[in-house]
């Protein structure tokens, strides 16, 4: 198994995403890349801990290699916009991938470069890739918050057509109980 970290705006879109792929077998909401020990949401919230909001992913590279975790990545948010989600905006919604490696770190630079090249964004990649230094486990009312709250109108909007971008995209590698 391997682990991953990744912030791609809010860790309740995300977490929801790479939960329903093949070979992931943990997926834990949290805050990584500030300055503040064991922040809590609030802090992170208001932009002044540093920490992107952010999901880290113990996966299974033989079911799921990290080159597909990281196409994801970059198809089911937008890697182009600065410090900005949709209507989420702050440092805490930056698109970073924090590499645990230097073989997960050439692969993001590569795999960047490669969705750079297919010209699938009109605009610039903006997503920072950054070394791995700590990751603090998000409060537990934030942890598979999508799976708790569907009915919420923020997941209605905002979660589901990210799911459905997935399962468009990605069925392949959809978990059979996640599929439609």
């Amino acid at each position: 198994m391997e682990i991953v970290t990744f912030g791609n705006g809010c860790f309740w879109c995300t977490e929801a995403i790479f939960r329903r792929l093949k070979g992931v077998a943990k997926v834990v909401s949290g805050y990584s890349g500030g300055s503040t020990d064991n922040p809590t949401y609030e802090q992170v919230s208001s932009g002044q801990t540093g920490h992107a909001e952010s999901i880290q992913i113990t996966f299974d590279p033989k079911i799921l290699p990290y080159e597909k975790l990281l196409r994801v990545f970059f198809l089911t948010h937008n890697p182009t916009t600065l410090n900005r989600q949709g209507a989420d905006f702050g440092t805490q919604y930056r698109s970073i991938i924090f590499y645990h490696n230097p073989e997960q770190k050439e692969k993001a630079l590569r795999v960047k470069k490669e969705i750079e090249y297919e010209k699938i964004y009109r605009d610039k990649i903006v997503t920072k890739i950054e070394e791995f230094k700590k990751f603090y486990e998000a409060e537990s009312y934030n942890q598979e918050y999508y799976e708790y709250n569907k009915n919420n109108s923020y997941c209605s909007i905002v979660i589901d057509p990210k799911i459905q971008k997935l399962l468009n995209e990605f069925s392949d590698d959809v978990k059979e109980e996640y599929k439609n």
